[in-house]
């Protein structure tokens, strides 16, 4: 009776309900839990995509997180967990500067000192990284990577024809990448060996061209047979001057440096009565074009060497650059658009210098005033380069026009 009271309880019979349902959903509970621990290792998986698209996906989102650190190991140095630009990594002692900004402006802002320090999250956007080291065809040239290479063109001469203008108008390009001192391997460290010599080299990718310059080898007598055991694929640029010119520009660097040396004049004769040219004295011999290009030709053939004209370096120095972009394989990227010409050093110059939105000239000891020199010796001298710049004229199959 007591139960039957309970049962008929209104209250007490939806507790029981609830208290039913309550049971039945925990045994529920407990056979799908059941079941799954059991059966679930014989039931279909989900499809798992394969590790090498997992790893293409984390290394493309990887690269995009530290595309603005990549290639700081070309470009900056690490000092005290800061980043340190350093203008004159490729410096020689007087100090050049790297003109591989000129074309797409300065990684740092213009406001910015010469060397200044960045910390690292203060670094450029993305966007100007794209834009700074896409290469002409397009690959971005990433930070830090790379490889040293052997160089793949030289410029071997010759002195005081303009080599320094050339390189440094180069380097404009994104696609070459050039050491700005010049290493002398050929005529004066090839003991050290290549691999010495391919630890000077700037880190390149693929597509890039590694180029050094160093005047002295187109008279090294040793210098082509060394060079075409390096590779015979070695392309080769000499910048040629009208040699009297050149001759007297070579007297003006000595002169500066040693003030007490003889006069031109009595340095270009061995004997002034007789009108003997003195072909001992380097200044005098360099010049002699056709004699060292003999010795070039033993080892390379003439597709392989551009004489640029160092005079049209002056007046049109972007039909001059466009060859040489054409002789190495690259588009033509450097253009009019890149330079000016200043009329007081009389020469051309770049219109960006590197983290700076001025323009950028050749150093002091480039374009200096030349000494007076004695008509009557420039003619003789003019008289002696005569055949010889006919020869070299032929040899070349392009007309300098030295002898007007």
């Amino acid at each position: 009776m007591a139960f039957s009271r309970v049962y008929s309880d209104p209250l007490s019979r939806g507790i029981f309900k609830k208290f039913v349902v309550m049971l039945c959903s925990l045994l529920t509970s407990l056979y799908l839990l059941h079941c799954l621990t059991d059966r679930c290792n014989t039931m279909p998986t989900p499809v798992k995509a394969p590790n090498e698209v997992m790893g293409f996906f984390a290394t493309e989102m990887h690269d995009l997180r530290s595309l603005r650190r990549k290639r700081l190991l070309q470009k900056w140095t690490t000092k005290s967990g800061m980043i340190y630009e350093d203008p004159k990594r490729y410096s020689r002692i007087e100090g050049e500067t790297d003109m591989g900004d000129i074309l797409f402006g300065p990684l740092v802002d213009s406001e910015l000192p010469e060397q200044s320090l960045i910390h690292p999250l203060d670094l450029v956007s993305p966007r100007r990284i794209s834009r700074r080291f896409t290469s002409s065809s397009g690959k971005l040239s990433q930070l830090g990577e790379g490889t040293k290479k052997l160089p793949q063109a030289l410029i071997i001469g010759v002195k005081k024809g303009g080599t320094r203008a050339l390189l440094e108008f180069l380097r404009v390009h994104p696609d070459i990448r050039a050491v700005g001192a010049e290493p002398h391997f050929f005529d004066r460290n090839y003991e050290n060996g290549l691999e010495w010599y391919r630890e000077l080299m700037p880190k390149t990718l693929e597509g890039q061209i590694t180029m050094e310059k160093t005047p002295s080898y187109f008279v090294t007598r040793e210098a082509p047979a060394r060079i075409s055991a390096m590779s015979r694929d070695t392309k080769l640029i000499v910048v040629v001057r009208d040699p009297v010119t050149r001759a007297i520009s070579d007297y003006t660097q000595t002169l500066s440096k040693k003030p007490d040396i003889p006069t031109f004049e009595s340095l270009t004769f061995k004997n002034r009565t007789t009108g003997l040219i003195d072909t001992t004295w380097s200044a005098i011999q360099i010049g002699i074009y056709a004699k060292h290009l003999d010795n070039w030709l033993q080892y390379f053939p003439m597709d392989q060497i551009l004489f640029v004209s160092g005079e049209r370096l002056i007046s049109d120095p972007a039909g001059e650059l466009g060859r040489v972009q054409d002789f190495l394989g690259l588009k033509r990227i450097i253009t009019d658009k890149h330079f000016y010409f200043n009329q007081t050093k009389g020469f051309p110059c770049l219109k960006k210098a590197e983290g700076s939105s001025k323009p950028h000239c050749l150093g002091k000891t480039k374009g200096r005033t030349h000494p007076n020199i004695d008509p009557e010796v420039v003619q003789r001298l003019r008289d002696f380069y005569r055949p010889f710049n006919m020869k070299f004229y032929q040899m070349t199959g392009r007309i300098f026009g030295w002898n007007d």
